[in-house]
């Protein structure tokens, strides 16, 4: 059992997974190839022989065991180096959307990367219609909302921000389903303010800003992101419980964390799940999402990100259903979506217990 897993102990914590299983949710923090289950990410492999990513789905878990953040952007950049056709894309997007559906996931805003698939040379009409096709398709079939993000590969450098820009603000490429704008890969070495112009014309453009920040910097990365980036979300923002004066701003505004707590352990970005922040940020009053990042890559998935932090917070099911609340709250979805799945969260809390 990993520092990241939540013991099954007793009748109480089974019928508290058993609850969670069954609520209705939305995920914010979740990557799009980070997503590949060891069954994807072995069919990928296996089509791909040039790639040194296992093609035997045991094997992927060794390979999937990070020394430090470092190791762990290795391993994933090979994993989106087996995305190298619109078929991959599709066969990828949609099956994520499958994993979500069997959590009830109601809503989810994927990150993408297109950067990392165009310069693969996969054609930029290509890839969104992939996209595009998966999202409908899922929905119709599953019942869940896809929305994207498309983040800038941070360790790429400016030219990945020029053409993630671009491809998210063109009326002719830009998708439907694209609601926000994103930066992730690694903080250290890449400050966030030389990001600013990027993130100004994706705002003009009517996107939202959702860049990770504090996951392995200091608090001044969030403070960058919120002045600099315009941030409406932080991507973890562990480092935040540093700064008193941080977490009093973010609470004051409203402003959501997306946390990932197996992820943070997971990256060495935290060292055990007693030390992560996640108990500060609660009692300074902020406003917290439960997110699994890179699930299959950390052994995870959200439902046991909801364990997780129902321990670490010492939280009852209402306490885990404000929890899924929260990301109603702080998703980008209209009005009307967010009612009609926090009538469906309040409805499953009263029946199981009520019942």
């Amino acid at each position: 059992m990993t520092d990241s897993s939540v013991p099954a102990a007793g009748t109480a914590d089974r019928d508290l997974r058993s609850f969670i299983a069954g609520l209705p949710k939305a995920e914010l923090h979740v990557h799009h190839v980070g997503s590949a289950s060891p069954r994807i990410v072995s069919e990928l492999a296996a089509r791909h022989r040039d790639s040194k990513v296992p093609t035997d789905p045991e094997a992927l878990a060794e390979y999937f065991t990070f020394t430090d953040f470092a190791h762990f952007i290795e391993v994933y950049l090979s994993v989106v180096d087996l995305i190298r056709t619109p078929e991959d894309v599709r066969l990828l997007t949609y099956e994520v959307a499958r994993d979500l559906a069997r959590q009830q996931v109601r809503y989810a805003e994927l990150t993408l990367t297109p950067f990392s698939s165009t310069r693969r040379g996969i054609d930029e009409h290509a890839f969104m219609a992939a996209i595009e096709d998966a999202r409908k398709c899922a929905e119709a079939e599953f019942g869940t909302v896809l929305r994207w993000c498309f983040d800038i590969p941070g360790e790429a450098g400016l030219r990945s921000a020029e053409e993630t820009v671009r491809l998210a603000t063109d009326d002719r490429i830009r998708p439907e389903g694209l609601v926000s704008f994103g930066l992730g890969g690694p903080e250290i070495g890449v400050p966030r303010p030389q990001f600013k112009p990027f993130f100004d014309q994706a705002i003009a453009a009517g996107l939202h800003s959702v860049p990770h920040s504090g996951e392995t910097t200091g608090p001044q990365s969030v403070w960058d992101a919120l002045e600099e980036l315009g941030a409406e979300r932080i991507g973890h923002g562990t480092s935040s419980a540093q700064d008193p004066a941080l977490l009093a701003h973010l609470a004051e505004r409203r402003i959501p964390l997306e946390v990932c707590p197996t992820s943070n352990i997971a990256t060495r970005a935290v060292r055990t799940l007693n030390e992560h922040p996640i108990k500060e940020f609660a009692r300074a009053g902020v406003l917290i999402t439960i997110n699994s990042d890179d699930p299959p890559m950390f052994g995870t998935d959200l439902n046991n990100e909801y364990a997780v932090a129902a321990r670490l917070l010492d939280l009852d099911e209402r306490g885990i259903a404000d929890l899924a609340k929260n990301a109603v709250e702080a998703s980008f979805l209209d009005p009307a979506g967010k009612a009609r799945i926090t009538a469906e969260i309040d409805a499953y809390t009263a029946g199981r217990l009520d019942g």
